[in-house]
Parts: structure tokens; sequence; C-alpha cells
């Protein structure tokens, strides 16, 4: 059997990025080699390797001569995840409809339900557990498109994810029961094996979603 257990290439490159996202390591904020062997616990080597790929990613730049920092955000940036986010999820929230099974069905109905508290949750007043709610968001999401056929696709969306919620996170509020009911009507669309509705609240739900972080950060 294959060893599960993360690398410490793998661990730190999950923490830094988990630490870009959720805006601990602010947009445009140095990453001192230093400083972060001391956060992370890490030997240079290994940040580098971590900050390289971050570079890949798109979460950390290397400006020549200037060493690493997180990557700064902007309106046109966020516009055009979201665009992309779209067209990628979509695509493959159809796939998954027309392949996804009981099992699939039976997943995603558990994920809304974990999705569905945590937002009755928010909407009460709930403000300590907002990384619980994104987290939920995303399971909800992946959920969906789980049965799409294509590990490229769901790889690509991943990222694309990411950096979407990390523009989200810069602000972190909750739109309350508009964005419940969309997710309920994605989550009904779905089952009922109606991808043109559940396509379209979907981006119905991202492009609000985007008016409602640009609207934040303006």
């Amino acid at each position: 059997m294959p060893n599960s257990t993360p690398t410490v290439g793998s661990s730190t490159y999950a923490r830094i990025k988990h630490d870009i996202i959720f805006g601990i390591l602010e947009p445009g904020a140095k990453l001192k080699l230093d400083a972060l062997k001391a956060r992370y616990d890490a030997s240079l080597s290994t940040l580098r390797e971590t900050l390289n790929r971050l570079v890949s990613d798109g979460f950390v730049e290397a400006p020549a001569q200037r060493g690493f920092l997180v990557k700064p955000v902007s309106r046109a940036d966020m516009e055009e995840i979201a665009e992309l986010r779209i067209l990628l999820e979509t695509h493959a929230l159809r796939l998954s409809i027309a392949n996804g099974d009981t099992e699939w069905e039976g997943n995603l109905v558990a994920a809304h339900h974990k999705l569905h508290v945590m937002e009755e949750r928010m909407r009460a007043g709930e403000e300590s557990e907002k990384e619980t709610w994104k987290r939920y968001d995303w399971e909800f999401h992946l959920a969906m498109i789980a049965a799409c056929g294509s590990q490229n696709l769901m790889s690509l969306h991943r990222t694309l994810f990411d950096k979407y919620q990390r523009y989200q996170n810069l602000v972190l509020t909750y739109r309350g029961e508009i964005a419940a009911r969309e997710h309920k009507v994605m989550f009904e669309a779905a089952l009922d094996r109606k991808p043109q509705a559940a396509a379209e609240m979907l981006e119905e739900h991202v492009r609000k979603g985007l008016a409602h972080t640009l609207a934040a950060l303006d």
C-alpha cells in the first residue's frame, strides 16, 4: 500500500497556500525565507521549492532580483478568475450530472446537508466558524462536479476555486438567504438531472458572489 503520509514539502505547500488563501499572508507581502523558515519549520531548500511551486500555481510572484511575494490582487484578476471558473465548473457540472451514479447522489446530499447547517448558523449570527463554512462550501461544489470523469478538469477547477476563494476571503461576508437558496436550487436541479437549470444557477451564483466581493472591496 502506498504511503499516504504527507511529505514535508507537500505539508509546507499546503500550509503556505492556506495562509495565502485566507489572507494570513497578505497580498503583496514579501516572503522572506528566514521568517518563513521559523514560521513553518521547514528547510530553506523546501521553502524555495514550495515558493517556486506557488509561483507556477499563481499564488506567489518572483520579480527579478526581488525575491518572492504574495501575488497582489486586482479587480481585473478577480473578474477573469470568475469567468474561468464559470467556464470550467459549468462544463464539469453538466458532465457530472450525466455520469453521476447513486454514490455521487449520496455524497452530494451529504455535502449539501453540511453546508446548509453551516449556512443556518451563519444566518443566526455565528461568526466563529467562517473557515469551516468556506470548507463546506468548497466540499459542496466539489461534490457537484465529482462525477465529471476528468482528473485534469478537477485539478484546474481546484486551482481556480482557490484563487476565487482568496478574493472572497478578503471580505469574508455572508450573502445570507440568497446564497443558501442558490445552493439549494443547484442541488435540486443536479439531483433531478437537469443540467441546464443547474448550470444556469451556478453561473448566477458565481456572478452574484463576484459582484458582492467587488462591492465590498470598493
